[in-house]
């Protein structure tokens, strides 16, 4: 199939080049010229295990390729997928600005009947808004279809080759752009994964629900761990229990410092807000946002606790991006616990594998950033670890004892063993234990 993807940040990136990799011709198209001229050249403008390959190779088959010019990308196929931002307002909900002016400029180009899908995050109703914007500024046929991505950061090349379930909102008997949609997805679903055909308004409820539903988990989670502190408990132990229950399962049950990302903040946020819009009030998602942005705090006020006074104390950070395996600081916890340090006058010394050119965005010369993990030790009075990077799980801890000024250590992902950890010297605060 002739494929368009309009947007090449994460989600359009692995969507135009895992498509290209079953055969499809794709073309990528972003506003952004030097990315554009990056992608050309055979850069990367972000990180994700895997997507360079991917896409060089595909770019190499002359089966992907990149532009900036929408209009000449419309009229050279027949599905355009709408995969730009939506970033929250101040009150919480999406903003919709370049999805419907993404809409308005494919339906001036239009010369023939379109699948137009909605990639993007979008809260419902925006299939009818999408639609109704295209036949503002056409009449030729076209249908709309809502496509909510289920991609993890990290894992996004697997996630799309290996869905656990497609899903696809159309209006109406829309049997045309149906068939299409399955004939698009068939490849990837092979193993049995299903293809969901339901109505747009239900498709576009069902990312906010699943990303809503592991942040309730998480932030669940983590207002246990804080009981299990203050009744004596371990909180891995209660993991594993309710954990071994099939009814709930093992997975989001970790606490820690708080999710962040792109995803789970902003869809919750916007879940919120489009249901308050509706007079529904969603108190579960309510309490799972403040539980999160205040256990964002927890680790900083454990160092509080810990050194009294923290003016002029360096504290090494380890871990800047929101999740291991990429580079993305979008709402990360690293963000207010380093904020929350620099106003308490802490010294910050930073590491991440990643994340270092997004860091210095971020935090200019205000906390220093280093090239190895090791580096950010020297002279520290104390290790955060905020990002569990499997490079930080089995360290040299002598080493690490001797480059910091004192062996302590707040592990925010409860990456080590308390018993361990005493044993080789150090003080250890985690979480929950």
């Amino acid at each position: 199939m002739k494929i368009a993807v309009v947007g090449t940040g994460y989600v359009g990136l692995v969507l135009g080049a895992c498509f290209a990799e079953n055969g499809n011709d794709l073309i990528c198209v972003d506003k952004d010229e030097a990315k554009i001229a990056t992608l050309e050249a055979g850069g990367m403008p972000i990180y994700e295990p895997g997507l360079s390959e991917l896409v060089g190779r595909n770019h190499e088959e002359e089966r992907l390729s990149f532009t900036t010019d929408l209009s000449e990308a419309v009229r050279a196929s027949d599905i355009v997928f709408i995969a730009v931002g939506t970033p929250p307002g101040e009150d919480g909900s999406a903003d919709l600005q370049h999805v419907l002016d993404v809409a308005r400029d494919v339906g001036r180009a239009m010369t023939k009947y379109m699948v137009i899908v909605d990639k993007s995050t979008v809260p419902v109703g925006t299939a009818k808004k999408v639609h109704a914007t295209i036949a503002g500024e056409t009449t030729k046929p076209f249908s709309v279809v809502s496509n909510p991505e289920f991609l993890k950061q990290g894992a996004a090349i697997e996630d799309f080759m290996k869905p656990d379930r497609v899903v696809i909102g159309i209006e109406g008997d829309d049997s045309r752009a149906a068939d299409i949609m399955r004939e698009l997805y068939g490849p990837f679903t092979r193993t049995g994964a299903p293809i969901l055909m339901m109505d747009s308004a239900s498709a576009e409820l069902c990312k906010y629900a699943a990303n809503s539903m592991l942040a309730a988990r998480i932030s669940f989670m983590n207002e246990m761990a804080n009981v299990c502190e203050l009744a004596g408990a371990n909180v891995d132990h209660v993991r594993k229990a309710i954990g071994a229950d099939r009814r709930i399962g093992s997975s989001f049950l970790f606490p820690g410092v708080g999710y962040g990302g792109s995803c789970f903040s902003k869809d919750v946020k916007a879940l919120i807000k489009s249901s308050a819009d509706r007079g529904y009030a969603f108190r579960i998602l309510e309490a799972v946002e403040e539980v999160n942005e205040r256990q964002k705090s927890r680790i900083v006020c454990k160092m509080e606790s810990h050194f009294t006074d923290l003016v002029g104390r360096t504290i090494a950070i380890w871990g800047l991006a929101f999740k291991p395996r990429t580079d993305d600081m979008r709402e990360a916890p690293a963000i207010a616990i380093i904020e929350h340090l620099l106003a308490l006058g802490a010294n910050v010394r930073a590491y991440d594998p990643e994340a270092t050119s997004a860091a210095r965005r971020l935090f200019g010369d205000r906390i220093t950033l280093c090239e190895k993990s090791y580096d950010a030790l020297a002279g520290a009075d104390a290790l955060a670890i905020v990002t569990e990077w499997n490079e930080f799980r089995e360290p040299d801890f002598s080493r690490m004892r001797e480059l910091m000024r004192g062996p302590v250590v707040f592990d925010g992902r409860n990456i080590y063993s308390p018993e361990h950890m005493r044993a080789l010297g150090f003080t250890y605060v985690s979480i929950g234990r």
